[in-house]
């Protein structure tokens, strides 16, 4: 399977999505952020702004989850891998994609958190996004998650 990084990796395991290739001419950013109790907000800011400029604001709910779920994201970064992270937008044909990669080679897991304060990131990806999924990308990782951008016919509809 080929990876935008041009890799050829194995599939993830059967509990994850698989790991599609990026539509052909996708928007595309892609940020590298220091460690810091900052960078979570940092990366929220980029994707509003980078949703704006592709002109996908006008779904609000589009970016407010997408801010959401990068947060939560970008937080288990700091909190797990304590390294810097990349934060990746990919849009195109309907579909945004947002990936975070770090350093910490443990997959994410949807766990029932409870009452616990802390927790609850992957439960609210797994709800919002449309597909998630993770693979192993190097001495790291790589999670991703999609969201539909239109109303188009199973654009925005979560895939079973």
């Amino acid at each position: 399977m080929l990876h935008p990084s041009g890799r050829s990796l194995p599939d993830p395991g059967p509990q994850y999505a698989a790991y599609p290739q990026p539509p052909i001419r996708a928007g595309h950013l892609s940020v590298g952020y220091d460690p810091v109790p900052s960078a979570a907000r940092e990366a929220r800011t980029a994707v509003r702004r980078q949703l704006e400029e592709w002109g996908l604001a006008e779904r609000d709910e589009v970016v407010d989850v997408a801010e959401l779920l990068v947060s939560e994201l970008a937080t288990n970064a700091l909190r797990h891998a304590s390294s810097p992270f990349r934060l990746t937008l990919l849009a195109s044909h309907g579909v945004l994609r947002c990936e975070v990669a770090d350093t910490d080679r443990r997959t994410p897991e949807v766990l029932d958190a409870g009452i616990a304060e802390s927790g609850r990131g992957m439960t609210l990806v797994d709800a919002l996004a449309r597909r998630w999924g993770c693979h192993q990308d190097g001495p790291g990782k790589t999670v991703w998650f999609e969201l539909g951008t239109c109303d188009c016919e199973g654009c925005g509809h979560r895939e079973p």
